[in-house]
């Protein structure tokens, strides 16, 4: 390299230190053959944000004025300032002693402002038709799957009811849209950390969304929200390219094919060999008529009925069967909702026609989306494995449950 009297004088006057201290620096802005990346997205120096950028998460809800966070199948309470368990228990209108022993705590224990606690079942008067622990609140879901699914016309033979205009209702109080958090329950061994690489979050959008404190321990038996995930923005498509059009008469000719340079042979046709279509095609033979299919409904799933529908304490019945067995939609309908409970159980809701409903809880390997039309028979899901191999059937009118076996009999 030849040196020339301005670059030595460029670095003429600077101490050695800083000089051998910029010499990296230099090699790495010669390095580049395009312009800096200022948002440092690229690879230079090996440094790159873009993982970061995909795992930004939202902010948590705003608590109402008690403080409760409210999702279609659980709630969370935050904590003021100065709460104990007792404190934020009694806010709710639930039992201390419950809300702390579901929660691994004592009612006297001291929180954090922003703390989270999970709840063990729905706090009085957040909304409308109670809810059990450990379970969905059925009777708003059902009421927001009126709401929101399309009403789709019923086959022949299928259900029938009056459409009336339903009667205004409560509305549930500041219940979450869009996708719910994943509630996860510490177990031993764990920590902020570990949880947070489990799933690809932000240990800091963890620790903000629970309220953890600035050395981000947790307890077993806690439960933690699990923050969501920003939507990545939409990409813009590529505007298409212009198609060239060409004045009348402009173009090329279209060329003409040999084969229209000579008439093609007449086709001699019997009429012996013309058959009517009915003729010709073999006629399908129809299933004698069946006692489920003279049902209004059908059996979701075949097996043995080991719970009976007891309003106010089963609003359903529970059907048992072989673990894997496919569970049918029990009449054509619209796919109104597909949640989970708070031990993160599968449930759907089938609309039928302006109120009627059927609800299929306790299932797995779900085969439908919301929003799906399914026919009545088709399979929307199996029955969960294990000891507890049943699905949890409902048909609600509204708000109302219905006895499943006036409309399966």
């Amino acid at each position: 390299m030849t040196r020339t009297p301005h670059s030595r004088t460029a670095f003429r006057g600077l101490p050695r230190a800083r000089l051998l201290a910029l010499l990296p620096l230099a090699g790495v802005l010669a390095a580049c053959q395009g312009p800096l990346d200022y948002d440092l997205r690229g690879q230079l120096g090996a440094f790159n944000t873009t993982s970061a950028a995909q795992t930004a998460t939202a902010n948590r809800p705003s608590p109402d004025g008690r403080g409760l966070i409210t999702y279609p199948s659980y709630q969370v309470a935050v904590a003021q300032r100065g709460d104990t368990v007792a404190d934020v228990a009694a806010r709710i209108g639930l039992p201390p002693e419950e809300v702390a022993r579901f929660n691994g705590m004592q009612t006297g224990d001291k929180m954090r402002q922003g703390e989270v606690l999970a709840l063990p079942r729905r706090a009085p008067g957040s909304l409308p038709g109670g809810g059990t622990p450990g379970s969905v609140d059925i009777a708003t879901l059902a009421g927001q799957a009126i709401d929101t699914a399309p009403l789709t016309s019923p086959n022949p033979g299928s259900v029938t009811t009056t459409e009336i205009q339903p009667a205004p209702k409560p509305q549930p109080a500041n219940v979450q849209a869009g996708p719910e958090p994943v509630r996860h329950k510490v177990k031993r061994g764990e920590t902020a950390y570990t949880i947070s690489r489990l799933y690809q979050v932000p240990v800091k959008s963890l620790a903000e969304w629970n309220g953890l404190g600035s050395d981000f321990a947790v307890r077993e038996g806690q439960f933690l929200l699990i923050p969501l995930k920003e939507e990545p923005a939409a990409q813009l498509a590529p505007a298409a390219a212009p198609v060239a059009v060409t004045e009348p008469g402009a173009g090329s000719q279209t060329p003409v094919p040999p084969s229209a340079s000579k008439p093609l042979p007449e086709e001699q046709v019997t009429p012996a060999a013309v058959k009517p279509a009915a003729e010709s095609l073999p006629k399908p033979a129809l299933p004698e008529p069946t006692r489920a299919s003279s049902a209004a409904m059908e059996y979701p799933v075949q097996g043995k009925i080991i719970k009976t529908y007891a309003k106010g304490r089963n609003d359903g019945i529970d059907i048992a069967a072989a673990a894997g067995a496919p569970v049918i939609a029990a009449e054509a309908g619209t796919v109104a909702a597909i949640t989970k409970d708070s031990n993160n159980v599968p449930i759907v809701v089938i609309r039928h026609s302006q109120k009627l409903l059927t609800v299929y809880q306790n299932v797995d390997n779900i085969t439908v989306n919301k929003g799906d039309s399914v026919a009545r028979g088709q399979r929307i899901a199996s029955l969960r494995g294990g000891d507890d191999a049943y699905v949890h059937f409902e048909v609600r009118d509204g708000f109302e449950s219905i006895d499943p076996l006036t409309y399966l009999n």
